[in-house]
């Protein structure tokens, strides 16, 4: 199977009408009522906008729902990869053109970019997933894990840190197979995060946290978004990359949906 086979495998999972963009190379995943207040989905790092199969078409019963594919990440973005956050702001701001204060959500390296840019432009409302770099940095043995995926991505490499995070959490194979052959596709290094340094224009935001995430100490996560002003939600099972297909009811619970 093809990665482009596998990403459409996965959205074929979303199970209702999805439309598709193409923002100047941008290709974002569209479902959901025209007329409804906007909410956009940014996956994690590699992920991919088809991940949301089990959020997205839930949360279009009162939303239209954007998932636009990262630039420069596996998907189906052909734009230039941003270079710099600044370039990272200005794709985020040219997909969310047009669209009215929308909710904005973010999981891992998505949260960041989620965050980002809700810290100086104008949202409803900011939900951040297992939010990295935002409050805390990544273990060094999370780091330390991912590294032979990085420099010699494998699908077996990749399965294998999967498994790892996930400890015995049942994967969703669809899941895993686009997000296995994503990371055989040629991709640009990601924006590096730079942790905000002051959260005083935070909107109202959610965090939820993964209790069993390997990506950071969650009480750490927790505590630091409590500062910032936002309502923290855990979800007691859940890990960094159980996250968002698997719990989904505790999700939406906690974006209010």
């Amino acid at each position: 199977m093809s990665f482009r086979e596998a990403y459409d495998a996965l959205l074929d999972r979303w199970g209702v009408p999805v439309e598709h963009l193409d923002l100047a190379g941008t290709h974002v995943n569209v479902c959901g009522p025209p007329d409804a207040p906007p909410a956009v989905l940014l996956a994690g790092h590699g992920a991919t906008a088809a991940a949301w199969f089990a959020v997205a078409p839930r949360l279009a019963d009162r939303y239209r729902v954007y998932a636009p594919d990262l630039p420069g990440d596996a998907g189906l973005s052909t734009a230039p990869p941003p270079r710099t956050v600044t370039d990272l702001m200005a794709w985020l701001s040219g997909v969310l053109k047009g669209l009215d204060e929308p909710l904005l959500v973010g999981h891992s390296y998505g949260a960041w970019v989620a965050l980002t840019y809700a810290l100086e432009a104008p949202v409803r409302k900011l939900a951040l997933i297992d939010p990295t770099d935002c409050f805390t940095g990544l273990r060094p043995t999370y780091v330390a894990r991912a590294l032979p995926m990085l420099l010699r991505p494998s699908e077996a490499r990749y399965r294998s840190f999967i498994r790892w995070e996930t400890q015995g959490l049942p994967v969703d194979p669809a899941w895993l197979q686009a997000a296995a052959l994503g990371s055989l596709e040629p991709t640009a290094n990601p924006v590096k995060p730079r942790r905000p340094a002051t959260f005083k224009n935070l909107p109202p935001t959610v965090v939820v946290v993964a209790d069993r995430t390997k990506a950071h100490n969650p009480h750490q996560v927790a505590t630091q978004a409590k500062s910032a002003g936002a309502t923290v939600t855990h979800i007691p099972q859940a890990t960094h990359h159980s996250l968002p297909a698997l719990h989904t009811e505790e999700l939406l619970a906690a974006l209010g949906n």
